[in-house]
């Protein structure tokens, strides 16, 4: 039986009744109370292989697990990790699925990746070039729009738009970024007369824009007609979405970008608390 994740489900119980948010269907207890957590079975081991896979994942990132290194046999694995040898293939199957390592037979376990960490505070553009990435940007649109849907929310219904998708060194298309820019201050000559040495942080901030603050929200979702053919990729594939909106020092709205990012070369790594 192959592994499978845990779900937790909260149920919330009023009245003796399961509220009807819940898409389940089980007797009540006799007397009332708050939540009950049902958990799915194979949790132990569920939980094993993800420490597993969590661990391997954390050395190949931080580079102690460089590019072509040969991980060490199953066994001395399962040991190191006190796991079973069928929950250490589950791991390395799913490091193999992620695009971490490679395995073949006779051979063993061998890391492939060789992916950079992104700061992207300035935007996946602009974090690609500072990483010294070897990507290819195509610049797809550059013109004014007008998006009446807009003006509440940003007080201008006169846009700049750029569309462009990039590609690795292979040639595989990996993203697509749509940009607006408020079409004042000077940007409205964008279409005219391009972008500074290709990048629009550096022309941004020679018209007065750099960033302050904003938002980012990170989902995914599957590629539409339009995107896909954009992208090579099959309608429905489904892809990272971040929508980011930000501010100037002087508080003005200074871009909103989308971004459609492929999974298997863009990952979402998030910090939190204090390190000691």
């Amino acid at each position: 039986m192959p592994a499978m994740a845990v779900y937790l489900i909260h149920l919330v119980i009023a009245n003796n009744r399961i509220l009807p948010s819940s898409p389940l269907n089980i007797p009540c207890l006799p007397r009332p109370v708050s939540v009950i957590n049902l958990y799915m079975i194979r949790q132990v081991r569920f939980d094993k292989k993800q420490r597993v896979v969590d661990e391997l994942i954390r050395r190949i990132e931080s580079g102690l697990l460089e590019d072509g290194f040969q991980l060490p046999g199953e066994h001395q694995l399962a040991q190191e990790f006190k796991v079973s040898r069928g929950t250490l293939r589950e791991a390395l199957a799913e490091l193999k699925r992620r695009n971490y390592i490679a395995t073949q037979s006779g051979v063993g376990s061998i890391v492939t990746f060789d992916g950079v960490v992104l700061d992207q505070r300035s935007g996946w553009a602009q974090a690609l070039a500072d990483s010294g990435a070897l990507v290819n940007t195509e610049v797809l649109r550059l013109e004014a729009v007008t998006r009446p849907d807009l003006l509440s929310r940003f007080g201008t219904d006169q846009f700049i738009t750029l569309d462009r998708r990039r590609r690795d060194n292979n040639g595989t298309l990996v993203s697509l970024e749509r940009s607006l820019m408020p079409a004042t201050g000077g940007l409205e000559s964008l279409p005219r007369v391009g972008l500074i040495d290709n990048s629009l942080t550096i022309t941004l901030a020679a018209y007065g824009y750099i960033g302050e603050r904003g938002d980012q929200w990170i989902g995914a979702e599957p590629l539409s007609a339009e995107d896909a053919e954009l992208l090579g990729r099959p309608v429905g594939t489904v892809f990272l979405k971040a929508l980011r909106t930000t501010y100037d020092r002087q508080n003005r709205f200074m871009e909103q970008v989308e971004s459609l990012l492929d999974p298997v070369h863009f990952r979402l790594h998030l910090q939190f608390g204090t390190s000691k």
